[in-house]
């Protein structure tokens, strides 16, 4: 290629490739930022979450989840929280199912009085929650959706020298599932709207 086609061929690649630039420039990619704290196309002003019911022989549970579940609405939109008689909608959680399965041991053997001896101790267990969310609108009584089956786990330590520290543990984990399904039933509701 001599020089004079070279110099030629090179503006016109710099004119195609700044066409490309714009164009892509001018028509973005669909996806833009909103203010914090507001929801997309939401027409819901106002929503009751009264206290979560609870099978559980945890006790306390309930209100720590009604809790989070509040405080995620409240930080994440500006729908009202409403008493029952006022709300625009209900929103009902029950939690049916909070279970606790070993997930990882220690294994130590041992000579007793000349008989081997094995022992497992466990170092984490695994945390399930199962919880029933209905969310209904107080004006028709119509239900705008309903789960009855959401799941969440978290897994935490175990402590084989201190059972203050297991439950605290424990306890986080749990804390970790609420915040967790707060945002998954924050979003399923809102995207409704």
């Amino acid at each position: 290629m001599n020089e004079a086609s070279r110099d030629s061929v090179v503006p016109g690649l710099t004119s195609v490739i700044l066409i490309l630039i714009f164009c892509s420039l001018a028509s973005g990619c669909g996806y833009y930022f909103r203010p914090a704290g507001s929801a997309l196309n939401v027409d819901l002003e106002s929503i009751a979450i009264p206290c979560f019911s609870s099978t559980s022989s945890y006790a306390g549970t309930e209100d720590e989840f009604t809790r989070i579940v509040r405080q995620e609405f409240i930080s994440q939109s500006r729908v009202r929280i409403e008493d029952e008689s006022a709300a625009q909608a209900v929103l009902r959680g029950r939690l049916y199912s909070i279970t606790t399965e070993p997930l990882a041991y220690t294994v130590t053997q041992q000579t007793v009085h000349g008989f081997l001896s094995t022992d497992e101790v466990t170092e984490s267990r695994i945390l399930r929650v199962k919880l029933e969310v209905t969310v209904t609108d107080m004006p028709t009584r119509e239900i705008i959706w309903q789960d009855s089956n959401l799941t969440e786990t978290a897994i935490f330590q175990v402590s084989s020298s201190d059972p203050l520290i297991t439950q605290y543990n424990q306890r986080m984990a749990l804390r970790s599932i609420a915040q967790e399904l707060a945002t998954r039933i924050f979003s399923r509701t809102m995207e409704r709207f």
